[in-house]
Order: C-alpha cells, then sequence, then structure tokens
C-alpha cells in the first residue's frame, strides 16, 4: 500500500460516541489491497518452510481430476 493520509469522517451518536467511520473510495481500495497482501504474507508465514508443489504437478493433477482440460 502507498503512503497514504486516511481522511475519514466519522459518525456519532447523540452522545458523540463515534460509531462509524467514513473514508473516500480510493482510500478504501488501498487498504482492502494491503489488508490482502498481508494476508497473503501471514499465508506464507504459516507455511513456514514446507515444500512448495511444482507447478506441473498442479497441473496434472488438475487434469486428472477433470478440472483442466487435457
Amino acid at each position: 500500500m502507498k503512503e497514504t493520509n486516511l481522511t475519514p469522517q466519522y459518525i456519532t451518536d447523540t452522545d458523540g460516541k463515534r460509531t462509524a467511520v467514513i473514508i473516500s473510495l480510493e482510500q478504501f481500495e488501498e487498504l482492502q489491497e494491503f489488508l490482502e497482501d498481508l494476508d497473503d504474507i501471514a499465508e506464507i508465514a504459516r507455511r513456514g518452510k514446507k515444500p512448495a508443489i511444482p507447478h506441473s504437478v498442479v497441473l496434472e493433477e488438475l487434469r486428472r481430476d477433470g478440472l483442466l482440460p487435457d
């Protein structure tokens, strides 16, 4: 995520307590992309040093299971 200064607007209840936030669509999309990247990094960390499955093996299994055409 590129460096972005969020400019939130807050919705408050009658007591002045913040209950929701509004950000621009552009900021939301950047934040969403950042969170997806963070999730990918977390998945890589969870896998640790488990060996990767070669691409050719994945394709072979998908074809065998009928999920890819021959």
